[in-house]
């Protein structure tokens, strides 16, 4: 039998799945290896249900086993997901950018984040400079399935977990999984799992954490993982009215189109969990909350292939063993990174800090939350554009600094530049240097931060130079054996600048806002 719809039967080998055939993944089965969560599920012919790698239930007869790639590529043959490991809650996959064709990877990306709930297929693929039936092709190609069925999976799978862990009702879960008729999910959801959304509700009760202010998740995350260097990193770059770390939790204001509210990320209840605090004021976007979410906390990290690839270089295996499992800090709104990004260009991080709430201050729009510290939501690509130079300036920027804001919120308020997960990375970093004011080193941090590009790396960071021992022109040559993976690479750099005399401190040193080197 030949691959199929990103299937692996028990006689086949699928190169692209850690290199193992069926019985070595069958053996991930039986041990319940966290490495392969979210990376295949397992399908079980007796039961008609697809489970991740780690299910809890007594493990299936090999015989009856069947492995994918995906979660839609199971539901296309007829599996329904477990209502116990439920896979709608695994981390999402993340290859490496050679493991796969790169225009494919980046748009199943996107349609896995809920683009299509808001894009045409055509839009999506003008984002890549495609046409539609070229980006059809090449998922199909990929992973076995049309974009639309990629699509439906991802929303059906959203609302199963909305329903399972709110209080929403059928119709609002519906809606903020990104449907657009409620007797269409309907006849979906009974369709793909066999029975109805109040059904599902009744088989696993009314969630006893949820409020009437307040949606409440688990988010998974591939071990190992440490929360700490994340609130580190945000702590000292909070700005002043919009975010706040506190307690050991990072709380913001959210906004997401028309729709306005506050988030909260903590420990998770759970082993390899995160706890998301989201309040109901965001409902109807809940889609794309969650997403970027999962996005700042680099959920779709794959620590194992990271470690087992960049610990080839003595330079960074000592670091990847002190630092196991190291993530790269997300951006929850990559505009909002761009700016803090252009801000930090040749100041500090605190001076950086600062300036960016009198911007907030200045340029954005009440909020009111539970928290008397969040009051403000960051501007808008829209606002700043519309900023004077003189206005800029009085809040501490030099000239060209402003100009460079004012320039780089037009290019995003137009669509010029999209800095979200899945944008092609090309197409932003071309955007970014056109940009009076913007060199390599903004243009490769902000790919690293707010587009999630993994292979992301500014050469020409100071940090990276004295962290190294190397020259510049040496880090550029030893940087290309750590390909596809250079963005971790840099951040494990980075972070052996931190203060060693305290390793438990959870410093991320991430503290190349301070060490741009203008080009």
């Amino acid at each position: 039998m030949n691959l199929d719809g990103g299937l692996l039967t028990t006689h086949e080998v699928d190169v692209t799945v850690f290199d193992l055939d069926a019985n070595a993944l069958y053996e991930a089965v039986l041990t319940r290896d966290r490495r392969f969560d979210g990376q295949m599920f397992v399908a079980v012919s007796s039961t008609r249900i697809y489970c991740r790698p780690i299910c809890t239930v007594r493990p299936p007869q090999f015989k009856n086993c069947t492995f994918y790639k995906t979660a839609a590529a199971a539901e296309a043959q007829g599996y329904r997901p477990c209502l116990r490991c439920r896979p709608e809650l695994a981390p999402g996959s993340s290859a490496p950018v050679d493991a796969v064709p790169r225009l494919a990877a980046l748009a199943i990306r996107r349609i896995e984040d809920g683009a299509l709930s808001r894009l045409s297929l055509d839009e999506l693929a003008a984002e890549f400079d495609v046409t539609a039936r070229h980006l059809r092709r090449a998922i199909r190609q990929e992973a076995g399935l049309s974009p639309v069925e990629l699509a439906q999976t991802q929303r059906l799978l959203l609302a199963k977990q909305l329903l399972t862990d709110t209080k929403m009702s059928v119709t609002e879960a519906a809606f903020a999984a990104g449907f657009e008729s409620l007797r269409r999910f309907n006849t979906a959801f009974k369709d793909r799992y066999r029975l109805t959304p109040t059904s599902l509700r009744r088989s696993v009760g009314s969630n006893k954490n949820d409020s009437k202010d307040v949606y409440r998740f688990n988010l998974a995350v591939r071990p190992p993982f440490d929360l700490a260097p994340f609130l580190a990193f945000w702590r000292v770059r909070s700005t002043a009215g919009v975010e706040q770390v506190i307690d050991g939790w990072y709380r913001r204001v959210v906004v997401v189109g028309q729709y306005q509210g506050w988030i909260a990320v903590g420990p998770g209840r759970k082993d390899h969990t995160v706890q998301a605090l989201v309040s109901t004021d965001l409902g109807p976007v809940l889609s794309q909350v969650l997403s970027r979410l999962k996005a700042m906390l680099d959920v779709r990290a794959r620590p194992d292939a990271i470690a087992e690839h960049l610990s080839q270089d003595p330079l960074l295996a000592s670091h990847i063993r002190q630092w196991p499992g190291l993530r790269v800090p997300g951006a929850f709104d990559g505009f909002e990174c761009g700016i803090r990004t252009i801000l930090g260009q040749q100041v500090s991080v605190r001076a950086a800090t600062t300036i960016a709430g009198r911007l907030a201050s200045q340029f954005g729009r009440p909020c009111a939350t539970p928290y008397d510290s969040l009051t403000t939501a960051f501007p808008t690509p829209e606002a700043l554009a519309a900023a004077s130079i003189i206005e800029l300036k009085a809040l501490g920027l030099t000239t060209r600094r402003a100009e460079t804001i004012k320039g780089f919120a037009n290019a995003v308020a137009s669509g010029h530049i999209r800095l979200e997960p899945g944008a092609d990375p090309d197409r932003v970093r071309s955007a970014m240097l056109a940009l009076p004011g913007i060199g390599s080193w903004t243009a490769e941090y902000l790919l690293m931060r707010a587009v999630g590009w993994p292979d992301a790396f500014p050469a020409t960071d100071l940090g990276l130079i004295k962290a190294s021992g190397l020259t510049p022109v040496e880090l550029r040559i030893r940087a290309e054996s750590w390909r596809p993976w250079r963005s971790y690479a840099a951040a494990l750099l980075w972070q052996s600048l931190s203060d060693s005399s305290d390793p438990t401190s959870g410093r991320l040193n991430l503290s190349a806002d301070s060490t741009y080197v203008s080009r």
